[in-house]
Protein backbone atom coordinates (compact mmCIF):
# COMPACT_ATOMS: atom_id res chain seq x y z
CA UNK A 1 0.00 0.00 0.00
CA UNK A 2 1.13 3.15 -1.35
CA UNK A 3 1.73 5.82 1.77
CA UNK A 4 -0.35 8.54 -0.30
CA UNK A 5 -3.81 8.61 -0.76
CA UNK A 6 -5.22 6.97 -3.99
CA UNK A 7 -8.86 7.89 -3.78
CA UNK A 8 -8.80 10.04 -6.52
CA UNK A 9 -12.82 10.56 -6.93
CA UNK A 10 -12.12 13.40 -4.11
CA UNK A 11 -10.73 15.89 -6.44
CA UNK A 12 -13.02 17.64 -8.55
CA UNK A 13 -12.92 18.30 -12.61
CA UNK A 14 -12.73 21.60 -12.39
CA UNK A 15 -10.05 22.29 -9.16
CA UNK A 16 -8.54 19.13 -11.10
CA UNK A 17 -7.98 21.64 -13.97
CA UNK A 18 -7.18 23.86 -12.25
CA UNK A 19 -4.13 22.81 -10.68
CA UNK A 20 -2.86 21.87 -13.95
CA UNK A 21 -3.47 25.13 -15.58
CA UNK A 22 -1.74 26.78 -12.73
CA UNK A 23 1.23 24.50 -13.05
CA UNK A 24 1.37 26.01 -16.56
CA UNK A 25 1.17 29.57 -16.06
CA UNK A 26 3.35 29.34 -12.76
CA UNK A 27 6.37 28.08 -15.31
CA UNK A 28 5.52 30.09 -18.33
CA UNK A 29 6.21 33.46 -15.27
CA UNK A 30 9.28 31.88 -14.59
CA UNK A 31 10.89 32.08 -18.34
CA UNK A 32 9.28 35.40 -18.81
CA UNK A 33 10.75 36.67 -15.54
CA UNK A 34 14.09 35.30 -16.45
CA UNK A 35 13.47 36.53 -20.11
CA UNK A 36 13.58 40.08 -18.22
CA UNK A 37 16.83 40.00 -16.51
CA UNK A 38 18.94 37.75 -18.74
CA UNK A 39 21.83 40.02 -21.06
CA UNK A 40 25.07 40.34 -21.78
CA UNK A 41 25.72 36.79 -19.88
CA UNK A 42 23.90 35.25 -22.48
CA UNK A 43 25.58 37.14 -25.14
CA UNK A 44 28.65 35.84 -24.11
CA UNK A 45 27.53 32.01 -23.22
CA UNK A 46 26.02 32.06 -26.74
CA UNK A 47 29.35 33.28 -28.20
CA UNK A 48 31.70 31.51 -26.45
CA UNK A 49 29.48 28.09 -27.77
CA UNK A 50 29.53 28.87 -31.26
CA UNK A 51 33.03 29.75 -31.65
CA UNK A 52 34.17 26.47 -29.63
CA UNK A 53 36.89 24.92 -31.80
CA UNK A 54 35.85 21.52 -30.27
CA UNK A 55 33.03 19.97 -28.70
CA UNK A 56 30.19 21.40 -26.28
CA UNK A 57 30.26 19.43 -23.19
CA UNK A 58 27.13 19.22 -21.32
CA UNK A 59 26.89 18.14 -17.82
CA UNK A 60 24.22 17.38 -15.40
CA UNK A 61 22.54 15.04 -12.93
CA UNK A 62 19.27 14.22 -12.21
CA UNK A 63 16.61 15.83 -13.47
CA UNK A 64 19.33 19.03 -15.00
CA UNK A 65 20.94 15.90 -16.67
CA UNK A 66 17.78 15.02 -18.62
CA UNK A 67 17.46 18.24 -19.55
CA UNK A 68 20.97 18.75 -20.11
CA UNK A 69 20.91 15.65 -22.67
CA UNK A 70 18.01 17.42 -24.39
CA UNK A 71 19.98 20.50 -25.11
CA UNK A 72 23.30 18.61 -26.44
CA UNK A 73 20.79 17.13 -28.68
CA UNK A 74 19.15 19.94 -29.83
CA UNK A 75 23.16 21.98 -30.31
CA UNK A 76 24.04 18.72 -32.10
CA UNK A 77 21.08 18.83 -34.78
CA UNK A 78 22.04 22.63 -35.76
CA UNK A 79 25.81 21.65 -36.82
CA UNK A 80 27.20 22.71 -33.39
CA UNK A 81 29.38 19.48 -32.22
CA UNK A 82 28.11 18.31 -28.46
CA UNK A 83 27.41 15.42 -25.87
CA UNK A 84 26.19 14.47 -23.12
CA UNK A 85 28.10 13.80 -19.92
CA UNK A 86 26.77 12.14 -17.04
CA UNK A 87 27.91 13.71 -14.23
CA UNK A 88 28.88 10.79 -12.13
CA UNK A 89 30.14 8.74 -14.71
CA UNK A 90 32.32 11.66 -15.89
CA UNK A 91 34.41 11.37 -12.51
CA UNK A 92 34.99 7.47 -13.18
CA UNK A 93 36.49 7.89 -16.60
CA UNK A 94 34.72 9.27 -19.00
CA UNK A 95 36.46 12.72 -18.79
CA UNK A 96 38.58 10.80 -21.03
CA UNK A 97 36.10 12.21 -23.48
CA UNK A 98 36.88 15.75 -23.09
CA UNK A 99 39.57 17.92 -24.96
CA UNK A 100 41.14 21.08 -24.91
CA UNK A 101 39.22 23.24 -27.54
CA UNK A 102 36.15 22.28 -25.47
CA UNK A 103 33.26 24.12 -23.54
CA UNK A 104 31.43 22.86 -20.83
CA UNK A 105 28.15 24.10 -20.16
CA UNK A 106 27.09 22.37 -16.38
CA UNK A 107 23.90 22.33 -15.11
CA UNK A 108 22.66 22.35 -11.12
CA UNK A 109 19.97 24.22 -9.96
CA UNK A 110 21.02 24.55 -6.76
CA UNK A 111 24.83 24.76 -7.97
CA UNK A 112 25.56 22.78 -5.03
CA UNK A 113 25.58 18.90 -6.77
CA UNK A 114 28.83 16.81 -5.46
CA UNK A 115 28.89 15.23 -8.86
CA UNK A 116 28.70 18.05 -10.77
CA UNK A 117 31.04 20.24 -9.10
CA UNK A 118 33.89 17.24 -8.83
CA UNK A 119 34.55 17.49 -12.60
CA UNK A 120 34.60 21.09 -13.03
CA UNK A 121 38.43 21.27 -12.00
CA UNK A 122 39.40 18.99 -14.67
CA UNK A 123 37.76 21.66 -17.19
CA UNK A 124 39.89 24.44 -15.02
CA UNK A 125 42.76 22.26 -15.44
CA UNK A 126 42.87 21.73 -19.37
CA UNK A 127 41.86 25.58 -20.41
CA UNK A 128 38.38 24.71 -20.90
CA UNK A 129 35.77 27.39 -20.51
CA UNK A 130 32.55 26.48 -18.48
CA UNK A 131 29.18 27.80 -18.41
CA UNK A 132 27.11 27.48 -15.31
CA UNK A 133 22.96 27.14 -15.66
CA UNK A 134 22.04 27.49 -12.07
CA UNK A 135 19.28 28.53 -9.66
CA UNK A 136 21.81 30.26 -7.05
CA UNK A 137 24.31 33.00 -8.36
CA UNK A 138 26.23 32.18 -4.72
CA UNK A 139 26.67 28.64 -5.09
CA UNK A 140 30.24 27.16 -5.66
CA UNK A 141 29.38 26.31 -9.60
CA UNK A 142 28.20 29.86 -10.41
CA UNK A 143 31.72 30.89 -8.40
CA UNK A 144 33.32 28.44 -10.64
CA UNK A 145 32.24 29.37 -13.86
CA UNK A 146 33.68 31.91 -16.86
CA UNK A 147 29.86 33.03 -17.67
CA UNK A 148 26.50 32.11 -15.16
CA UNK A 149 23.08 32.24 -16.42
CA UNK A 150 20.46 33.02 -13.83
CA UNK A 151 18.15 29.84 -13.89
CA UNK A 152 16.43 30.85 -10.41
CA UNK A 153 12.78 30.60 -10.19
CA UNK A 154 9.85 32.24 -7.31
CA UNK A 155 8.96 28.08 -7.17
CA UNK A 156 8.42 25.09 -8.51
CA UNK A 157 5.32 24.74 -10.10
CA UNK A 158 3.94 21.21 -8.90
CA UNK A 159 1.20 21.41 -5.98
CA UNK A 160 3.95 20.60 -3.19
CA UNK A 161 6.11 23.62 -4.71
CA UNK A 162 9.07 20.81 -4.39
CA UNK A 163 9.64 18.85 -7.49
CA UNK A 164 11.91 20.09 -10.19
CA UNK A 165 8.89 21.43 -12.69
CA UNK A 166 9.76 25.61 -13.13
CA UNK A 167 12.70 25.03 -12.94
CA UNK A 168 14.31 22.39 -15.56
CA UNK A 169 11.40 24.06 -17.85
CA UNK A 170 13.34 27.51 -17.63
CA UNK A 171 16.76 25.19 -18.29
CA UNK A 172 14.98 23.96 -21.02
CA UNK A 173 14.11 27.47 -22.26
CA UNK A 174 17.12 29.01 -21.62
CA UNK A 175 19.17 25.97 -23.49
CA UNK A 176 17.00 26.20 -26.65
CA UNK A 177 17.38 29.97 -26.46
CA UNK A 178 21.27 29.35 -26.49
CA UNK A 179 20.67 27.22 -29.61
CA UNK A 180 18.44 29.83 -31.19
CA UNK A 181 21.28 32.11 -30.37
CA UNK A 182 24.18 29.95 -32.01
CA UNK A 183 21.98 29.46 -35.58
CA UNK A 184 22.12 32.66 -35.76
CA UNK A 185 25.88 33.22 -35.35
CA UNK A 186 26.33 29.83 -37.52
CA UNK A 187 24.29 31.38 -40.53
CA UNK A 188 22.33 28.36 -40.61
CA UNK A 189 19.80 27.64 -43.55
CA UNK A 190 17.50 25.42 -44.12
CA UNK A 191 19.79 23.19 -46.71
CA UNK A 192 22.28 22.85 -43.66
CA UNK A 193 19.79 21.69 -41.25
CA UNK A 194 18.62 18.89 -43.51
CA UNK A 195 22.14 17.30 -43.91
CA UNK A 196 22.15 16.17 -40.45
CA UNK A 197 18.53 15.33 -40.58
CA UNK A 198 18.94 12.87 -43.62
CA UNK A 199 16.03 10.69 -42.10
CA UNK A 200 11.88 10.80 -41.56
CA UNK A 201 9.66 13.23 -42.67
CA UNK A 202 11.80 16.25 -41.74
CA UNK A 203 14.94 15.16 -44.03
CA UNK A 204 12.53 14.52 -46.87
CA UNK A 205 10.89 17.77 -46.29
CA UNK A 206 14.04 19.84 -46.56
CA UNK A 207 16.33 17.92 -48.71
CA UNK A 208 13.61 16.53 -51.75
CA UNK A 209 13.67 18.65 -54.78
CA UNK A 210 11.45 18.89 -57.52
CA UNK A 211 13.55 16.97 -59.51
CA UNK A 212 13.33 13.47 -57.21
CA UNK A 213 9.51 13.33 -57.16
CA UNK A 214 8.28 15.07 -60.69
CA UNK A 215 6.86 12.99 -63.11
CA UNK A 216 8.28 13.14 -66.63
CA UNK A 217 8.53 11.70 -69.97
CA UNK A 218 5.67 9.96 -71.21
CA UNK A 219 4.33 10.16 -67.62
CA UNK A 220 3.99 13.88 -68.20
CA UNK A 221 0.71 15.21 -69.67
CA UNK A 222 0.99 17.05 -72.64
CA UNK A 223 -0.53 18.24 -75.95
CA UNK A 224 0.35 20.57 -78.38
CA UNK A 225 -1.51 23.99 -78.94
CA UNK A 226 -3.09 23.24 -82.16
CA UNK A 227 -4.91 20.02 -80.08
CA UNK A 228 -8.42 19.88 -79.54
CA UNK A 229 -9.99 20.16 -76.23
CA UNK A 230 -11.18 16.78 -76.25
CA UNK A 231 -8.29 15.63 -77.28
CA UNK A 232 -6.62 17.23 -74.28
CA UNK A 233 -9.59 15.61 -72.43
CA UNK A 234 -8.10 12.52 -73.37
CA UNK A 235 -4.35 13.00 -72.52
CA UNK A 236 -5.47 14.61 -69.27
CA UNK A 237 -7.52 11.27 -68.10
CA UNK A 238 -5.08 8.90 -69.41
CA UNK A 239 -2.03 10.51 -67.02
CA UNK A 240 -4.23 10.77 -64.27
CA UNK A 241 -2.85 14.16 -63.53
CA UNK A 242 -6.58 16.49 -63.84
CA UNK A 243 -4.44 18.88 -65.98
CA UNK A 244 -2.24 18.84 -69.05
CA UNK A 245 0.54 20.91 -70.21
CA UNK A 246 0.19 23.02 -73.67
CA UNK A 247 3.27 23.41 -75.92
CA UNK A 248 3.63 25.81 -78.66
CA UNK A 249 4.78 24.84 -82.28
CA UNK A 250 8.70 25.00 -80.90
CA UNK A 251 7.70 22.94 -78.02
CA UNK A 252 8.09 25.64 -75.38
CA UNK A 253 5.60 25.75 -72.75
CA UNK A 254 2.60 27.98 -73.47
CA UNK A 255 0.05 27.15 -70.98
CA UNK A 256 -2.16 24.63 -68.46
CA UNK A 257 -5.75 23.23 -69.47
CA UNK A 258 -6.64 21.88 -66.36
CA UNK A 259 -10.11 19.82 -64.97
CA UNK A 260 -11.75 23.10 -63.50
CA UNK A 261 -10.47 24.39 -66.97
CA UNK A 262 -12.78 21.98 -68.59
CA UNK A 263 -16.05 22.00 -66.16
CA UNK A 264 -16.28 26.07 -66.69
CA UNK A 265 -15.88 25.96 -70.63
CA UNK A 266 -18.36 23.20 -70.76
CA UNK A 267 -20.58 25.32 -68.30
CA UNK A 268 -20.28 28.17 -70.96
CA UNK A 269 -20.37 26.36 -74.72
CA UNK A 270 -21.49 22.84 -73.60
CA UNK A 271 -20.62 19.46 -75.63
CA UNK A 272 -19.44 22.24 -78.55
CA UNK A 273 -16.31 23.14 -76.26
CA UNK A 274 -14.62 19.58 -77.19
CA UNK A 275 -14.23 21.19 -80.90
CA UNK A 276 -12.20 24.31 -79.79
CA UNK A 277 -8.35 24.46 -79.75
CA UNK A 278 -6.78 24.15 -76.20
CA UNK A 279 -4.61 27.07 -77.15
CA UNK A 280 -7.70 29.04 -77.44
CA UNK A 281 -9.29 28.01 -73.98
CA UNK A 282 -6.24 27.19 -71.73
CA UNK A 283 -4.51 29.30 -68.90
CA UNK A 284 -1.74 31.18 -69.58
CA UNK A 285 1.06 32.07 -67.25
CA UNK A 286 0.69 28.06 -65.55
CA UNK A 287 2.61 28.28 -62.03
CA UNK A 288 6.30 26.82 -63.02
CA UNK A 289 9.02 26.12 -60.88
CA UNK A 290 12.23 25.10 -61.90
CA UNK A 291 13.50 21.25 -61.12
CA UNK A 292 16.15 22.39 -58.70
CA UNK A 293 13.78 24.14 -56.12
CA UNK A 294 12.62 22.64 -52.60
CA UNK A 295 9.60 19.94 -53.15
CA UNK A 296 8.31 22.05 -49.71
CA UNK A 297 8.69 25.53 -51.56
CA UNK A 298 6.15 23.30 -54.45
CA UNK A 299 3.62 22.54 -51.55
CA UNK A 300 3.74 26.01 -49.90
CA UNK A 301 2.91 27.22 -53.60
CA UNK A 302 0.06 25.27 -53.94
CA UNK A 303 -1.38 25.68 -50.46
CA UNK A 304 -0.82 29.91 -51.04
CA UNK A 305 -2.76 29.42 -54.71
CA UNK A 306 -5.12 26.48 -53.79
CA UNK A 307 -4.01 24.39 -56.96
CA UNK A 308 -3.30 20.40 -57.08
CA UNK A 309 -0.31 20.47 -59.41
CA UNK A 310 2.40 22.59 -60.63
CA UNK A 311 4.92 22.24 -64.12
CA UNK A 312 8.38 21.68 -63.42
CA UNK A 313 10.40 24.01 -66.41
CA UNK A 314 13.40 25.17 -67.20
CA UNK A 315 14.50 28.26 -70.09
CA UNK A 316 10.66 27.47 -71.37
CA UNK A 317 10.57 23.97 -71.73
CA UNK A 318 8.72 21.29 -70.08
CA UNK A 319 10.54 19.25 -67.70
CA UNK A 320 8.03 17.25 -65.67
CA UNK A 321 4.84 17.94 -63.53
CA UNK A 322 4.16 17.19 -59.46
CA UNK A 323 0.80 16.31 -58.17
CA UNK A 324 0.15 17.07 -54.33
CA UNK A 325 -0.31 13.28 -54.03
CA UNK A 326 3.04 13.20 -55.68
CA UNK A 327 4.47 14.93 -52.47
CA UNK A 328 2.14 13.28 -50.12
CA UNK A 329 3.79 9.81 -51.48
CA UNK A 330 7.51 11.09 -50.51
CA UNK A 331 6.40 12.25 -47.18
CA UNK A 332 7.03 15.79 -47.93
CA UNK A 333 3.32 16.76 -46.68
Amino acid sequence: MLPYERDISRVGDRELLETGLEVMREEAAAVLAAADRMGDELVRAARMVASCSGRVVVCGLGKSGLIGRKIAATLASLGCPAFFLHAAEGSHGDLGMVCRGDVGLFLSNSGTTREVLEIVPFFRRIGCPVVAMTGRLDSPLARSADVVLDCSVRREADPLGIAPTSSTTLQLAVGDALAGMVTRLLGLKEEDFALFHPGGALGRRLLLRLSDVMAQGDRVPRVASSALVKEALFEMTHKGYGAVAVEGPEGLLEGIFTDGDLRRLMERRGVDALELPVGDVMTLSPKVMPPHKLAAEALRLMEEMEISVVLVAEEGRLLGIVHLHDLLKAGVA
